[in-house]
């Protein structure tokens, strides 16, 4: 992992995927995002919104997440949503909206380091869409959670084993660990 080239993707924190089966990630990501800001690096947001009509609805008759609070970033996030890099928001599974496709170019990451929920859905595509792009795509996984429940969750890293590859899936002890790596790293002048 390059965390010099890196960017901590924040992956849909919103008040209506966090639920019973996924509130155990919130503070795991909001330590993960106080870590990676206290060393100085880019953190982007995603956020998702459905819309009348969507796939959601036409394909699953699902109707959540058009409008607050179940729109909002959980309040445990929501400062550091409001300080981050950026704020995407998409009405689809990835990050990867030509806004963000601009950002991520521009910021010249090679490296994008993905938390969130759900796992198996826009985490998984996400992190995907990173690999197809050319970029090394990392999931943290103790700070991912699916609000369908664990076993999905752990089927989204089966398949992300598959997509992106096994070496790709850290956790969080290896991310703050690579962070304390950086800061310590000697500037070459």
């Amino acid at each position: 992992m390059d965390i010099g080239s890196a960017a901590l993707v924040v992956i849909d924190m919103q008040n209506g995927f966090v639920n019973e089966r996924s509130r155990h990630a919130v503070p795991a990501i909001s330590d993960l995002v106080a870590q990676w800001t206290g060393a100085g690096r880019p953190v982007i947001f995603t956020r998702y919104f459905n819309y009348p009509d969507s796939p959601y609805e036409r394909f699953f008759q699902w109707r959540r997440l058009q409008e607050p609070p179940e729109t909002d970033i959980v309040p445990e996030l929501a400062e550091a949503a409001a300080r981050a890099h950026a704020v995407v928001d998409k009405t689809g599974y990835t990050l990867f909206t030509p806004q963000a496709a601009e950002l991520v170019r521009g910021g010249g990451w090679t490296d994008l380091v993905f938390c969130g929920i759900a796992t198996e859905s826009c985490v998984l595509k996400s992190a995907a869409d990173a690999f197809e792009h050319g970029h090394a795509p990392w999931i943290v996984t103790d700070a991912c959670a699916s609000d369908a429940g664990p076993d999905v969750h752990d089927a989204g890293l089966v398949v992300a084993r598959r997509l992106i590859g096994t070496g790709q899936l850290v956790t969080t002890e290896h991310v703050v660990d690579q962070l304390a790596a950086y800061a310590g790293a000697p500037v070459l002048e």
